[in-house]
């Protein structure tokens, strides 16, 4: 069966399919039947009117009203069709929320033993999957109150490709509320701690994911990436996190943040793992993600991991040091551990990018802006382009955005009432700004690429921040998240792919070094995270 098909309960296709008690029972158009839609009110249509600084008179909004009640029809009839979902393929059990004494990190917010295909590349493998994305009967908050008690009906494509490579997904990762976090204590389940010392953060938004990575309860997870959320968790957590080329990865059945910044890959202890997994995950899902080009495919990452780079050129990105933030023992460990890379046959150099420090300001205007209209009025997905509407959860966001909102994190209310001051008094001006100057930072990376394979700085410029007490302001809630994501989140701008490695310990804490590659070259990206992998363990 085609993923664009549905079976209704005796497997017949319903997709166009005529209602056969229609053809064979006569059931009389005349009789009742429920409106989908119901008709707006004269004084409903003032209020829209006024939102829209429409000067109408009441005999004008009538004659509005009544030619709408033709419209209403196809929303009738559309209601009335089925849609097509992506099949579920693979049989499971709803799960089971774990209790705190099998949840000590808080890592987890829901447990699965969903087994896929007898072999595979993930056969044996365990799986944790962040909860932004969709596996079909298994609840997903997406670490917020807004989507509590939601159950999706559909798998993301990643999750089906998963248990086609005979992966066992475990259960689904805390991940932060609404993924608007770089921390990892914003979540309605309560923080998650850092599994190397408590009291820290485990980086977010995929905390659950990272932490359960580096505490050994899985082999394998799935991160999602707006801004650094696979990388900074991978940081902070001592593991490693790709962030893949833009659109690698099918994005499909994941909640939706801002459709240009949406990232989905993978996380493990090695970079082996991490290569394996984006074997399985990576490819062209059929059209169903706007992301992705129709020709995009991946290749056999694991197989090009030799340790051997020699004649590789890296690039230290001199602008992702000495930042206001940073601290001497990141820099100095991350420009050590680069320049290990010598003994495997690389050459390594500085190089200026000074767009780079920009970065993070066309971010903010983007991401701030584009998340309000995608996730927040856009019900997690936005409008505008081709691909697989998971209506289902744009219903639950809706509900939940109009009954919830108030129970959400500071860092989803700042981003709201920023979001929307920006966009009424300015009208979207700074986020098409931002929107067009990414290009400009895409071609100054770019153009550093040109010289080198990879660029090289730190994940993030400082270790793992304390978790905040229960009498934090809003202030100190909200205040760090610019300064984590400086160094990270530009590559979600241009989309070039970027993973995370663990640099060494300082303090008790893991410091995490990042490496940069030109557009789909993820392979040469994981081929020198490999061999650093491979000399910082032999001197171990």
């Amino acid at each position: 069966m085609s993923s664009l098909e549905h079976e209704g309960p005796t497997n017949a296709k319903v997709v166009g399919q005529k209602n056969e008690r229609t053809e064979k029972g006569k059931v009389p158009t005349e009789l009742y039947s429920a409106p989908a839609v119901r008709t707006p009110s004269v004084q409903q249509l003032s209020l829209t009117a006024a939102k829209l600084n429409l000067q109408l008179d009441e005999e004008e909004l009538q004659q509005f009203r009544d030619v709408m009640k033709g419209t209403l029809e196809s929303y009738q009839r559309v209601d009335q069709l089925v849609e097509p979902l992506p099949s579920v393929k693979w049989p499971r059990t709803p799960g089971w929320r774990p209790e705190p004494k099998e949840n000590p990190h808080n890592a987890w917010y829901w447990r699965t033993e969903i087994t896929g295909a007898p072999s595979g590349k993930l056969h044996g493998k365990t799986v944790a999957i962040k909860d932004n994305v969709a596996v079909a009967g298994v609840p997903m908050m997406c670490g917020s109150r807004v989507l509590e008690g939601y159950i999706p009906e559909y798998d993301a494509t990643i999750i089906t490709r998963i248990l086609d490579a005979g992966g066992v997904i475990k259960g689904k990762a805390v991940c932060e509320d609404m993924c608007k976090s770089p921390s990892s204590f914003t979540a309605a389940t309560g923080p998650v701690v850092n599994a190397h010392m408590d009291g820290r953060s485990s980086g977010g938004s995929s905390s659950g994911s990272a932490a359960l990575l580096a505490l050994g309860e899985v082999d394998l997870a799935i991160g999602g990436d707006q801004g650094g959320s696979i990388r900074i968790p991978a940081a902070w957590s001592g593991v490693v996190g790709l962030k893949p080329t833009y659109g690698l990865v099918p994005y499909t059945g994941c909640v939706s943040v801002e459709t240009t910044l949406d990232h989905v890959g993978p996380m493990a202890r090695t970079v082996q793992d991490v290569a394996v997994m984006l074997e399985v995950l990576s490819g062209y899902d059929g059209g169903l993600d706007p992301r992705q080009a129709p020709n995009v495919s991946g290749q056999n990452y694991s197989s090009q991991l030799t340790g051997d780079i020699s004649g590789i050129r890296v690039g230290l990105l001199k602008e992702g040091f000495g930042l206001v933030t940073s601290e001497a023992d990141v820099d100095d460990m991350v420009r050590e551990a680069a320049h290990k890379l010598t003994s495997a046959g690389a050459v390594v150099e500085e190089v200026s990018v000074p767009m780079h420090r920009d970065g993070c300001h066309l971010w903010n205007a983007i991401a701030i802006e584009g998340t309000l209209e995608t996730m927040i009025k856009g019900h997690g997905l936005g409008v505008g382009w081709k691909g697989f509407y998971p209506t289902s959860m744009l219903e639950a966001l809706a509900r939940g955005f109009k009954s919830r909102a108030s129970d959400t994190s500071h860092t989803l209310k700042q981003l709201m009432l920023f979001g929307e001051y920006m966009r009424e008094t300015y009208g979207g001006r700074y986020y098409a700004k931002g929107q067009n100057l990414s290009r400009v930072l895409t071609h100054a990376y770019n153009s550093a690429l040109q010289n080198y394979d990879v660029l090289v700085l730190p994940t993030v410029p400082f270790k793992a921040t304390k978790i905040p007490n229960q009498d934090v302001s809003i202030k100190e809630f909200c205040q760090p998240g610019f300064k984590v994501v400086a160094n990270t989140c530009p590559f979600n701008l241009t989309g070039h792919p970027a993973l995370s490695i663990n640099a060494g310990f300082s303090q008790g804490l893991p410091v995490g070094m990042m490496i940069v590659g030109r557009h789909f070259d993820d392979v040469t990206v994981l081929k020198v995270a490999h061999a650093y992998e491979r000399i910082r363990d032999s001197r171990s």
